[in-house]
């Protein structure tokens, strides 16, 4: 897990650290420094540790103009033992949504397994931003991963289900991303160029 980086081929155009309205605005990084663990072991030090215990992140794009964010997960999201949507929400999403961003795309395909509690947060995540036209998708989750989602309700509040995990997503633009995700909550067919 440790061989496994956030994706880094946008920092010409956001980087996390150098945003002074990001919560890791002046985070420092180790590049061969591994302390940071789940399952016992180790993951790459670039991503960030928001409050939970087996859960990172990294917000590789964030455009506060047309209010949009992209964020990578790794771990475990575990909402029963360790409340993490709780700790995502009030130590991240919410200074993002405080700086206008209101429409969220969290990239969770190394999101190994998920536990869920109750729906709480997540609708108060999805009230925080409707009134502004906003909305929350997971892209490429674990089949096992979204069956979980699907048995705690999230799909009232998220967008994780159908087009949403096959997204090859990488080669291309944080832009050309949101317009995708845009035209597939629109109902309409619209698939990355390769």
């Amino acid at each position: 897990m440790h061989d496994i980086e956030p994706h880094f081929k946008w920092r010409d155009e956001y980087d996390a650290v150098k945003d002074d309205k990001s919560p890791f605005y002046g985070r420092v990084y180790s590049e061969f420094t591994f302390t940071q663990k789940v399952y016992n072991y180790f993951i790459h030090p670039q991503w960030d540790e928001f409050g939970s215990q087996t859960l990172y992140t990294k917000i590789i794009f964030v455009n506060y103009e047309k209010g949009f964010a992209i964020l990578e997960f790794i771990g475990e999201w575990n909402d029963c033992l360790y409340n993490d949507i709780m700790h995502l929400k009030r130590e991240v999403i919410d200074s993002l949504i405080e700086e206008g961003v209101h429409k969220f795309i969290l990239i969770c395909e190394n999101v190994l397994n998920f536990h869920g509690s109750d729906d709480a947060y997540y609708e108060e995540w999805y009230d925080d931003i409707k009134e502004e036209g906003g909305w929350i998708t997971f892209v490429n989750v674990h089949p096992h991963v979204a069956d979980e989602m699907a048995n705690m309700r999230l799909q009232y509040y998220v967008n994780f289900e159908g087009d949403y995990q096959d997204f090859n997503w990488r080669p291309h633009k944080p832009k050309a991303i949101l317009a995708v995700v845009e035209a597939m909550l629109n109902g309409e067919t619209k698939r990355l160029g390769y």
